[in-house]
């Protein structure tokens, strides 16, 4: 079973109901909720305040790319 965080532990994370984080982007990017479809490919994104985010069971990241097309 993956190891899950609270939200303030979070640098570089995402929750599965869409959600990223990523305090190393660009503000545009810092925190976003993507929508994901059913073969688990997350797109559209859009800036989100904190106070939107999910408080528990994030999952921590190295890192995002994001020029890479989602």
């Amino acid at each position: 079973m993956t190891k899950t965080y609270e939200v303030g532990d979070i640098d570089i994370g995402y929750h599965p109901a869409g959600y990223r984080i990523d305090k190393t982007a660009s503000p545009m990017n810092l925190y976003t909720k993507w929508k994901v479809t059913d073969d688990g490919r997350w797109h559209s994104p859009r800036p989100v305040d904190f106070a939107e985010l999910p408080q528990n069971e994030w999952i921590k990241a190295e890192r995002f790319d994001w020029s890479d097309k989602v």
